[in-house]
């Protein structure tokens, strides 16, 4: 490769494959290849596969490889010489927590397919979910169907994807506009309603030089109108950057890139119980830093250093420099339809930052962390996972963790489709806050408002958590999710953690109790087109003995949420 002087090209990707812990590739040594792999599947938003492929444990066909052609696509012919054809190297999305089993085989996969009676024989292989919200990063999309001289799925956006500029250069661009009303009842927890509007725009252009250089470019403008309560800083980023970055391949091992990318870069990783984009806020979580990695058939393997990027509704976002997050991160599939996950990550912390009476700042957190998530025949489903926190805090020793553990079931060739589960979730809290060792579980950058009901009032600190979930299809563009919570507090002394990780309520005594309370959650998207979805829902916590022992006369024990979404995707 001629991009790296002889001398770097020797030296660059082995130190690489060395951080990442690929050492065996570095010279060449791949890992044993399994059944040839699938084609890879369309991405998933929140873990909801999108094609039959995608649904591979339903089908029992071998798990995808990410640089496999999409569905629909046909390889390279021998000979092509077209590189143009493998690339972007699009990672599946990784299962979150109780993930769906949605419906396959032949119907209607949108209310646009059944007005015009568009029966289809399977789920469409366009790769963005069929649902409301997307985690998925949009330079993760798969359109490598669209290459293939058989494919029978055409889309008036097409012509915006995959665009060959001529010998060696491939173009694609797209984005996304949404708009949601949202109706608080005793908002925060206050005694206050909160009715108002955030609304959203992005738009993305990808450059890709053969597969060896990329550059991606992404604006976000997102703004909120008519907040009876002071805006929340991830509400509004009225014109930024979202993505910017520049993807160099160091190598090749095992005919798998190894590729180093620099700038402002959206993360995701795993469950995302622990790092995720966060797409329900109005502006997404982005970070600023550095990233290496490879992906191989069974085994992906990322290494990072980056820096949050905080949003400034009235300058350019910059990061915060106070701030140092860094990590390895590795994915195995030892079976098809299953995943390990194992996992270190640093955050370095140096901001003084004090919430009810508790010190949440100035501290060192290394996890260590692993999951074991899968399905067998696409009907028992399971998902464990947990991880250790050890490091400092203003002074003190670290040592907390947190452990979640589900189990679900989907019944096949069922009316409504359905799927269930029943989750324990646990992180830990303090017993003595302020003094001794602290025990209070850093959550980092999670999908909080995925995992604690939609209320956002629960976090993943100091939390006992028993929830149950059951998924229903009435049709195949019509997904129901229903949720109950049980909240207790892990330590009565600790405080209540919402899903930003902030101390919203805390009794020092104890005596407020650790019942935080109940609630209960009601999500309906419907799939109106291939780009639309309109997703609504009602979420209800029922304040508990903690809650109304410490609401005094100013604060709320009960709250509530309603909210109406439509979003548009290209």
């Amino acid at each position: 490769m001629a991009i790296l002087p002889p001398v770097a090209r020797r030296w660059f990707p082995a130190a690489v494959c060395g951080l990442l812990g690929l050492g065996g590739w570095a010279s060449g040594q791949e890992p044993p290849a399994g059944t040839p792999a699938d084609p890879a599947p369309a991405a998933s938003g929140l873990g909801v596969p999108n094609t039959a492929a995608e649904a591979s444990s339903v089908q029992n066909q071998p798990d995808a490889g990410p640089g496999a052609p999409a569905p629909g696509a046909s390889p390279p012919a021998a000979g092509d010489g077209d590189v143009r054809r493998t690339v972007p190297p699009a990672r599946p999305a990784p299962r979150t927590g109780f993930f769906p089993v949605p419906p396959i085989g032949p119907g209607y996969y949108s209310l646009r397919d059944a007005l015009n009676g568009d029966e289809r024989a399977g789920p469409p292989k366009y790769p963005y979910p069929r649902f409301g919200l997307m985690p998925l990063s949009f330079f993760d999309a798969d359109f490598r169907y669209l290459d293939a001289a058989t494919n029978t799925e055409t889309d008036y956006f097409d012509p915006l994807k995959r665009v060959r500029l001529g010998d060696d250069w491939l173009f694609s661009t797209g984005g996304e506009v949404r708009d949601r009303f949202m109706s608080e009842y005793n908002s925060r927890l206050t005694q206050r309603n909160n009715d108002y509007n955030l609304s959203r725009a992005r738009v993305y252009g990808d450059l890709w030089y053969r597969d060896d250089f990329r550059v991606y470019a992404e604006f976000i403008s997102a703004f909120s109108d008519g907040q009876s309560l002071p805006r929340a800083a991830v509400d509004e980023d009225r014109a930024d950057l979202q993505n910017l970055f520049v993807d160099l391949k160091v190598a090749e091992l095992g005919g798998k890139p190894v590729t180093v990318r620099g700038g402002r870069q959206e993360l995701l990783y795993g469950s995302q119980r622990l790092v995720s984009t966060l797409d329900w806020v109005n502006s997404r979580r982005t970070f600023q830093g550095v990233k290496a990695f490879r992906q191989g058939e069974t085994v992906d393997a990322d290494l990072f250093w980056v820096q949050p990027v905080v949003p400034n509704a009235g300058r350019f976002n910059s990061v915060d420099n106070n701030q140092n997050f860094a990590g390895i991160f590795t994915t195995t599939r030892p079976a098809k339809g299953q995943a390990v996950d194992l996992y270190y990550l640093l955050l370095d912390n140096t901001n003084n930052v004090v919430q009810q009476g508790i010190q949440r700042g100035r501290f060192t957190r290394n996890t260590f962390g692993g999951r074991y998530v899968g399905d067998r025949d696409g009907t028992y489903l399971w998902d464990f996972e947990g991880a250790m926190q050890l490091g400092s805090e203003a002074g003190r020793n670290v040592v907390a963790g947190f452990a979640t553990a589900g189990l679900g079931y989907h019944w096949k060739d069922t009316p409504l489709n359905p799927t269930v589960w029943a989750y324990y979730d646990y992180a830990s809290g303090d017993d003595r806050p302020g003094q001794g060792t602290a025990h209070t579980f850093n959550q980092l950058f999670p999908f909080g408002h995925y995992y604690f009901g939609w209320a956002d009032q629960v976090g993943r600190q100091n939390i006992h958590d028993f929830n149950l979930h059951t998924y229903l299809y009435p049709t195949k563009w019509i997904q129901v999710d229903l949720q109950y919570h049980n909240f207790w507090l892990a330590s009565a002394r600790d405080a209540l953690y919402n899903a930003g990780g902030n101390a919203i309520r805390c009794d020092p005594t104890g005596r407020a109790g650790t019942h935080v309370g109940q609630e209960v959650d009601v999500i309906v998207n419907v799939h109106l087109t291939q780009h639309a979805d309109f997703l609504t829902g009602y979420s209800y916590l029922f304040g508990g003995d903690f809650l109304r022992r410490t609401a005094g006369r100013n604060a709320a024990v009960d709250t509530s949420l309603a909210y109406a979404q439509l979003s548009y995707r290209w």
